[in-house]
């Protein structure tokens, strides 16, 4: 009697065990905001992103508001051709970040302001000012994000090409301070830069820049 209730005891955990399994791969093929946002919604561009966004900004009030929404408004301009308009969100960014050491958002705005600057400056030639930027960047203190996600690559990719292997090397060092979760990434990155060839980084050309292109507007949060 004993072995036979220990053996359905047994079964029940495995039923449970296959059902929670089910569960959560269902959860990862969810799209993100599909519980949120109506299946009839469609996504903005990123000049009426950022339109919204101005709007926002303009309303706000709260100091620590301000700062979450020109944190994004920052790649959005860029993602929107809005050069002058990206340069001036990614200065005020960073201006903003002086007196916001305390906020979660402070290590996103030193890396994203200095990276979308570093980006203007390669497209206006100034390689210089772009390895500067670039070194800022990387020596952001983290956040919870960049301690998971890791660091943009955009503009170390960039640089790259055109022969800065010594800076983009310093600047994997620099976010290896703070991204601890890299799983070997930094490593072989470092690897591939050390003999001048480009490595794979996937997502990581567009780490925390495109995600905040584009909200569900009806749940925003500030």
């Amino acid at each position: 009697m004993r072995r036979t209730v220990e053996g359905l005891k047994r079964v029940g955990l495995v039923f449970c065990f296959a059902l929670a399994v089910n569960a959560v791969t269902a959860a990862q093929q969810t799209p993100h905001h599909a519980a949120a946002a109506p299946a009839a919604a469609s996504q903005l561009t990123a000049a009426e992103a950022l339109s919204r966004y101005e709007q926002l900004l303009k309303a706000a009030t709260d100091a620590s508001q301000k700062f979450y929404l020109t944190n994004k408004i920052v790649p959005t301009a860029l993602a929107a051709d809005e050069k002058e308009k990206a340069k001036t969100y990614a200065l005020s960014l960073l201006e903003q970040a002086a007196s916001m050491r305390n906020n979660w958002n402070y290590g996103n705005a030193v890396h994203i302001g200095n990276i979308v600057l570093g980006q203007l400056a390669l497209d206006a030639g100034d390689v210089a000012e772009a390895r500067r930027l670039l070194l800022e960047a990387g020596k952001t203190p983290g956040s919870p994000q960049l301690n998971s996600f890791g660091p943009n690559m955009m503009l170390a990719k960039e640089l790259l090409s055109k022969g800065e292997k010594e800076t983009v090397i310093e600047y994997l060092n620099l976010c290896a301070k703070f991204w601890l979760m890299h799983n070997g990434k930094l490593d072989i990155w470092k690897a591939a830069a050390a003999k001048g060839e480009t490595p794979d980084f996937g997502p990581s050309l567009n780490a925390h820049l495109t995600l905040w292109r584009f909200e569900n507007w009806d749940k925003l949060k500030t």
